[in-house]
């Protein structure tokens, strides 16, 4: 039996609010920057053969590096830890308003780059990673349920030198011998990116290969996690300053003999007995990771050849996983984690591209007489690999996960 509906007292169903764009923007800032730095990744590697080409009217070193660091690989750090800091630290979201004041200063950084007022831009990015920390720590200590994760630490750690580096920049009497140059280079070149791919990695990577997140389990398990991640982040620092002190083998292979054994250590790299095989993205993270740590070792015993061989980390380790982890969650977000875990050879060719590109770029600075052709090779190598991430993810970057 059923009762008629009151007529002097009509009531609108409940319909469950929709948050704007922006709102969801800001809950999910990797959408925004995943996209835009991905964009100036192909921004700039294409300076190489406009200049060879005579379409350019300065020698894009400076501006390249810069843009490759400051507008790409922290464009997936302020993408990753803006969505993930406060998941983790079970804090709010970041506003639109943060969301904003981080995409302008990112946008305005990557466009004086390439007016080439290099200090305005390095300004901007002091600006931009400085915002991002306080917004982070803040909701660490005023807003979280439960306590982080450790591996957090190594992300907030390549904040710090990114912030450490750049302030040096920007105080010339801070970088006037070479050896204080070098400091500030490798604070922010490796700094800001290899410390946030150890703590992400150990977290996202036992995802990605096929079990749960690296989270620790018992009291005692979070101390000894709490501990190599401490000793992590000091040993990599230190190892700057041993390679300014004029000990360039011994940096290198510190820096990486710490990143293999902290890897090694917290992550399960091998699939239990009777799990499926991986997805084809899955398979990159080692052949990244192997050519990271190449790129560590020949770039300190070749120290003369040092800035292609550094290409290997850069493009073949950080590259990579740029596209491998920003995969992962793109595929997460838009409601198909599933997807991820799928055979493709859309993802081969990115995993391909990316070590033909590091490789091709290495090769050029052994070898003087192809340095040119092999420079626009790898620039080519590169911008295509990443307009195809960009192709394939298209839809991805506007789903919505509806959970």
């Amino acid at each position: 039996m059923s009762f008629p509906a009151c007529k002097h007292r009509r009531t609108k169903p409940v319909v469950p609010a929709v948050p704007g764009v922006l709102t969801w923007l800001a809950a999910e800032p990797f959408r925004l920057f995943f996209f835009s730095g991905a964009l100036w990744s192909i921004i700039g590697v294409s300076l190489w053969p406009l200049f060879y080409a005579g379409q350019l009217g300065f020698y894009p070193g400076i501006t390249h590096a810069r843009i490759m660091i400051e507008a790409f690989g922290a464009a997936f750090v302020v993408g990753f830890l803006g969505t993930a800091g406060p998941r983790m630290a079970t804090a709010p979201r970041l506003t639109a308003v943060e969301l904003l004041l981080l995409f302008v200063l990112h946008a305005t950084n990557g466009v004086l780059h390439l007016k080439l007022q290099i200090r305005a831009a390095d300004a901007c990015f002091l600006s931009l990673l400085v915002i991002l920390l306080l917004c982070l720590v803040i909701r660490v200590v005023k807003f979280r349920q439960e306590a982080p994760p450790p591996q957090l630490i190594l992300a907030l750690t390549g904040l710090l030198c990114g912030i450490a580096g750049t302030t040096m920049w920007l105080n010339p009497d801070w970088t006037a011998t070479p050896e204080r140059y070098r400091l500030a280079g490798l604070l922010v070149y490796q700094g800001l990116l290899l410390p946030p791919v150890l703590g992400i990695g150990s977290f996202l990577f036992p995802r990605i290969l096929g079990g749960s997140f690296g989270e620790t389990s018992t009291p005692s398990a979070l101390r000894d996690k709490l501990f190599c991640t401490l000793a992590a982040a000091g040993l990599i620092i230190g190892s700057f300053f041993l390679e300014t002190a004029g000990q360039p083998i011994p940096a290198y292979l510190l820096r990486a003999g710490t990143a293999a054994a902290y890897l090694l250590t917290g992550v399960r790299w091998r699939r239990r007995a009777g799990d499926p095989p991986g997805g084809t993205l899955a398979k990159g993270l080692p052949w990244a990771l192997l050519t990271g740590l190449l790129g560590l070792a020949a770039a300190g015993f070749a120290y003369d050849r040092r800035v292609g061989l550094e290409h290997l980390l850069y493009i073949g380790c950080f590259g990579l996983l740029i596209l491998v982890v920003g995969s992962r969650v793109l595929f997460g977000h838009s409601g198909n984690p599933a997807g991820f875990e799928q055979r493709s050879w859309v993802a081969r060719l990115l995993i391909a591209g990316a070590l033909v590109a590091a490789t091709t770029r290495a090769v050029a600075e052994m070898v003087p007489r192809i340095m040119i052709s092999h420079h626009q090779y790898a620039a080519w190598f590169w911008g295509l690999t990443v307009l195809l991430w960009l192709v394939w993810h298209r839809r991805r970057f506007l789903n919505r996960d509806p959970e």
